[in-house]
């Protein structure tokens, strides 16, 4: 990477910024993750190969412009699983995987405690058991981190009975906000900021169902977004079939009925079941 940013390099490894590699970070961030659901391995070394190109194609730039190098990078993590499993390194006891999460936590808090030591600022601690959850994270893992924080302090169902009943609250509070809207909507509101409101409240309740749904996952102990992901396969895969059967008798999707496709989707679900 070096060579390839330097003198006599590539021109487009030497034009690029913190800025532009951004996107390629998430893009084959989420390629290992589609590798990893596959079971691929294969493709799971190579995509790890190429997010590990990323975080050198970073360090490379911090290291042009005198911030760390990629020695430093591995140095830090290093030390920092060493400093964070004192049940493995030193003596500290944690019997459970609670255990750990708990002392990470209180690791963390020291960790930067003595940076802002360092840094001759006096100690602040969290205002909320919430800080540190980047707003910035795709929704479905931020409604997954958020409600794990607060479980870590007991802000939390205590069986999943109680889950999945606060799933039907919200499902019945959303059918009435979607009727209301509905009917708004067929009976033209009194204004368009009533119609917009009700529009909201929609939104909101939609919002609270899929943050439940996020819970039940959290305490069943599933990863929602792999669970996501493997629906999203599943129907991909299924509706290409129905697409594939409709062409047999030179039809689109467009030109058959919600009847004959509903019919060839219970047949694709048994396609599987006998494959």
């Amino acid at each position: 990477m070096a060579r390839l940013r330097g003198p006599g390099g590539c021109p487009w490894d030497r034009e690029q910024t913190y800025d532009t590699i951004k996107p390629f970070l998430l893009e084959e961030t989420y390629e290992v993750v589609d590798a990893i659901g596959r079971r691929d391995w294969e493709e799971l070394s190579s995509e790890l190969g190429d997010l590990m190109l990323q975080v050198v194609f970073f360090a490379q730039m911090a290291a042009e412009d005198g911030h760390f190098t990629i020695e430093d990078v591995i140095e830090r993590i290093h030390s920092k699983m060493v400093r964070r499993h004192p049940h493995v390194f030193g003596d500290t006891k944690a019997d459970t995987a609670s255990d750990v999460l708990r002392n990470w936590e209180v690791l963390k808090a020291e960790e930067k405690r003595q940076r802002q030591a360092e840094q001759g600022k006096s100690f602040e601690p969290p205002k909320s058991v919430l800080d540190g959850v980047s707003s910035s994270i795709p929704s479905l893992m931020q409604a997954y981190q958020l409600s794990s924080r607060a479980a870590h302090v007991g802000f939390d169902w205590k069986r999943l009975e109680d889950v999945l009943e606060k799933l039907g609250e919200e499902s019945a509070e959303l059918k009435t906000a979607a009727t209301i809207d509905t009917l708004a909507t067929e009976h033209s509101a009194s204004s368009k900021e009533t119609a917009a409101e009700l529009h909201s409240k929609v939104e909101n309740e939609v919002g609270d169902l899929l943050f439940t749904a996020v819970n039940i996952a959290r305490f069943l102990k599933i990863d929602p977004e792999s669970a996501l992901r493997k629906t999203n396969q599943k129907f991909r895969r299924r509706f290409q079939w129905i697409e594939a059967q409709l062409r047999k008798e030179n039809k689109t999707p467009r030109e058959a009925t919600l009847e004959e496709m509903d019919s060839l989707w219970n047949r694709s679900k048994e396609d599987e079941v006998g494959s």
